[in-house]
C-alpha cells in the first residue's frame, strides 16, 4: 500500500489525472484453503472484493473448495478474464455454472483485438453479448500494450454500445469500493 500511496504522490505532482488504489489479482492455488481474511489482496484493499484467475487446461479439484473458502471469508469473488482460460473455452457451460453458483466475472478488453477466429475473441464477445461480464478491465501489464486494448474498447462499444460499455468499466467498477 505503501508504494501505491507513493506513486500516486508523484502523479498528484505531475497533473497526472488517475486515482491508484491498492489491490491484486490471485492465482488460484490449492494452499488457498488455508489463508485467512489479511493474506488476501482485495479491491481497493477494502476488504469485500477479489479478484483471481487460473491458466488451467480443466477446473484442478482444488477449484471449488479454495472459492469456497474465500465466499466463506465473505468476499465477493470475480474471475478475472474468464475468456483466457482454456478450461472455459473447451466447456463454455462453466461461464454458467460460475454465475450460478455465485462468481462475477471480469472480462479482457485486449482479447476483443485478437483474431476473430480465436477462442478469447469468440468467448468475450459472446460473454459481453449474453451480459455475463460485471467488469470490463484493460490488464494493462505495460504502457506499450495500451494500444490493443484501447481497439478492443471500441470493439466492446461497436458489440453493445457506449452506456453498457459505461457500465461495466466506470459505474460498476465504482461500485465496488
Amino acid at each position: 500500500m505503501q508504494k501505491t500511496e507513493e506513486l500516486q504522490k508523484e502523479f498528484d505532482r505531475a497533473g497526472v489525472a488517475l486515482k491508484l488504489l491498492p489491490g491484486g489479482e490471485l492465482n488460484l492455488r490449492a494452499e488457498m484453503v488455508n489463508w485467512n481474511r489479511e493474506q488476501i489482496p482485495t479491491f481497493g484493499m477494502k476488504g469485500q472484493y477479489c479478484f483471481f484467475d487460473l491458466w488451467v487446461d480443466k477446473l484442478p479439484g482444488f477449484f471449488w473448495p479454495v472459492v469456497e473458502h474465500l465466499k466463506g471469508l465473505g468476499l465477493k469473488v470475480i474471475v478475472a478474464h474468464p475468456e483466457r482460460m482454456r478450461a472455459v473455452q473447451m466447456e463454455p457451460g462453466l461461464v454458467e455454472e460460475f454465475l450460478q453458483r455465485g462468481l462475477l466475472l471480469q472480462g479482457n478488453l485486449q482479447c476483443f483485438s485478437d483474431a476473430p477466429e480465436s477462442p478469447t475473441r469468440r468467448m468475450v464477445e459472446g460473454c459481453l453479448r449474453e451480459r455475463r461480464y460485471l467488469l470490463l478491465g484493460t490488464d494493462t501489464h505495460r504502457p506499450d500494450t495500451l494500444p490493443i486494448r484501447l481497439r478492443g474498447l471500441e470493439r466492446a462499444v461497436e458489440l453493445v454500445g457506449t452506456m453498457h460499455v459505461d457500465e461495466l468499466t466506470k459505474t460498476n467498477p465504482l461500485q465496488l469500493l
